[in-house]
């Protein structure tokens, strides 16, 4: 516990020399289980072949509400210090639509027996859409008018400190300001968020009970800060339940979560959300569902399940 205090500071401290610089990646409940879409150190760690595919539909009944689809693959390379992975990510929002395609490269080095540091880089496009019903002739709205379809490229960097049972990252998935519009006097603009994120595993009772609480802080100018707090039970290797709560300095929403891990390979989660803001009496609230699948091809890693 003591290491885990020790590597709290070390990597909040990296925070402050970050090249400082909010549209913004989209918001995920089951984050935990689909990192390497924020962060590319995590490419790899859990030290085989995962595929995890997550849909969020955001403010059920209330017009325009984000629906966002991602699917994440990643796994070590022969040389395990080695880890590589995609993340696609599709996010409507209202007109908008954007779709990241990111690839990722890691490297891990040991720091001690049981702690190891991942360095992480991202490269990749976002696409930037806009459905043609906004943009119409008679509005002549230089806002919209100057909004155009294009493919922008962008990178990122990241990097992980864990061990079997704690884990704290650092990153900035988007290091590129870019600009979707191409009117004088206005912006849309693809800034830089960083992402702190850190989660730690703990037995409960004899062991066959652990509970996981994690944490993420995201950052980014011209945004409130953002809080993700959630904690876990696993039951007997194969039950999470837990909630969730998201807050800045304006909004909130609470969440309840469930997975099961249907076989060695397969895992299956839900998650419903409640917003705690205005928008609370015009939602049926907020679903989540995630799909993970990892291909086990050696024994000895059967044997050291991942938390996270």
């Amino acid at each position: 516990m003591k290491a885990f205090i020790k590597h709290t500071i070390i990597l909040a401290s990296f925070l402050f020399f970050l090249p400082s610089q909010a549209q913004q990646l989209p918001q995920f409940t089951q984050y935990m289980y689909n990192t390497v879409s924020i962060n590319p150190a995590y490419a790899g760690i859990r030290d085989r072949l995962s595929i995890v595919g997550l849909h969020r539909s955001q403010w059920l009944g209330f017009g325009g509400g984000p629906t966002t689809q991602t699917l994440s693959i990643h796994s070590p390379l022969r040389n395990e210090k080695v880890g590589l992975g995609f993340s696609l990510i599709n996010d409507q929002l209202g007109y908008e639509n954007f779709v990241f395609m990111y690839g990722d490269f890691s490297y891990t080095i040991k720091t001690n027996e049981t702690t190891e540091l991942s360095f992480g880089l991202k490269g990749g496009f976002t696409a930037f859409s806009i459905d043609q019903e906004l943009i119409t002739a008679e509005a002549a709205d230089p806002v919209s008018a100057g909004l155009n379809n294009r493919w922008v490229p962008n990178v990122g960097a990241g990097i992980m400190l864990h061990s079997e049972r704690w884990y704290l990252g650092l990153s900035a998935p988007r290091l590129f300001t870019n600009d979707h519009h191409n009117e004088e006097g206005y912006k849309a603009l693809e800034r830089v968020s960083y992402y702190f994120t850190g989660g730690y595993v703990f037995d409960l009772g004899d062991g066959t009970t652990k509970l996981k609480p994690t944490y993420m802080l995201k950052a980014t100018n011209g945004a409130p800060l953002s809080h993700d707090l959630s904690a876990n039970l696993l039951f007997m290797n194969k039950w999470w339940l837990g909630a969730a709560y998201r807050f800045n300095e304006s909004a909130g929403a609470f969440g309840a979560m469930v997975d099961y891990q249907v076989s060695d390979v397969w895992r299956i989660g839900y998650t419903y959300e409640l917003p705690t803001a205005d928008i609370r009496p015009y939602t049926n609230g907020t679903h989540e569902i995630l799909l993970m699948y990892e291909f086990l091809n050696n024994k000895k890693r059967v044997k050291s399940p991942r938390f996270y």
